[in-house]
């Protein structure tokens, strides 16, 4: 398959910003790239070892970038990203640059591998004291032999490995959370990463959706990397939000539901899940930017939802209510 890499110029000041438009378009992954270094605690939050040093790029200025594959509508994507971008240019505060768009062909091996080797084996410590580690499938397991739970993922291109500071924060309360044999929705599972922590957490019962039927063989390949394909798991392929078909078959009672998605989603999202969720029951929302959260935490008290926590890493948040 064919991919075309789409670069927007802009700062660094208005590079997460960027970042966060551009997701509320649909694009969910973007390269960012500038000539600022990177500080050792922040490879840390990151969970990489190294980032090459961009010096082409001058002080200050960034490049955002994305990928469009040939099967993508890019007769939709593009016109609704440029005009996001005009919004942007208008309505910023801080100066973005020009936001122009620049396009160029990717080898398709190039596409999928070349980010590998600044993907690395990493841990994320528990509340309980425990440590669950995350390890590529190209990488051995001796550089965290000592964790208390091992996943084996392969983070694939499009879904989430885990790394990322909100599926963190995820994992984080799901180990506060769950209960030896506890019934559990994944609402946008991507590669499964949340409900494969949550098996490891004892939940007994799981279902998990996505809208990208891609999910599914990402999701069963790497359950069976984790030899849980005896646990009670069930994957639907449709949108709960808007598809009655995907609700029903769902179900309801259930004791936690944990959603890693944009604000976009979640706010449409919250009346639905309400349905879902057992009485007392725990709803683990993140994918929030830090100032997205007042409208997402507003959005679960309308639907008679109390607020339990929240707590944020880097520019992100998850938030925490119980039914």
């Amino acid at each position: 398959m064919k991919y075309t890499r789409y670069t927007i110029e802009t700062t660094v000041e208005a590079e997460d910003i960027l970042a966060a438009v551009l997701a509320d378009e649909g694009i969910e992954g973007v390269e960012i790239a500038d000539s600022k270094p990177w500080t050792k605690e922040e490879l840390d939050e990151i969970f990489v070892d190294e980032v090459p040093v961009n010096t082409d790029i001058p002080e200050g200025a960034a490049r955002v970038s994305f990928y469009l594959s040939e099967e993508d509508d890019k007769e939709t994507i593009l016109p609704a990203v440029r005009r996001a971008l005009e919004d942007m240019k208008l309505r910023s505060e801080i100066a973005c640059g020009t936001l122009d768009i620049s396009s160029s062909d990717l080898a398709d091996e190039d596409y999928l591998n070349s980010w590998k080797q600044y993907f690395h084996a990493f841990e994320i410590d528990l509340p309980d004291g425990r440590s669950l580690a995350v390890v590529p499938s190209w990488e051995e397991t001796s550089s965290v032999k000592d964790s208390d739970i091992l996943l084996h993922i392969d983070p694939g291109t499009a879904f989430g490995t885990g790394a990322h500071e909100t599926t963190r924060l995820c994992i984080i309360e799901l180990s506060r959370y769950v209960k030896p044999g506890m019934k559990i929705l994944d609402v946008g599972t991507g590669s499964g990463i949340l409900a494969m922590a949550a098996f490891r957490f004892s939940a007994g019962e799981i279902t998990a959706t996505d809208i990208d039927p891609n999910a599914y063989p990402a999701v069963k390949e790497n359950f069976n990397k984790n030899d849980l394909n005896d646990c009670s798991f069930n994957m639907i392929t449709g949108n709960i939000v808007t598809d009655q078909a995907v609700r029903d078959t769902v179900g309801c009672g259930y004791d936690i539901i944990v959603a890693n998605i944009l604000p976009v989603v979640l706010i449409p999202l919250t009346p639905v899940i309400r349905e879902m969720i057992r009485p007392s029951g725990i709803i683990i929302y993140s994918g929030i930017l830090n100032e997205k959260a007042p409208a997402v935490k507003q959005t679960l008290k309308d639907n008679g939802l109390k607020l339990i926590s929240e707590s944020s890493l880097g520019e992100w948040c998850v938030i925490v209510a119980e039914a």
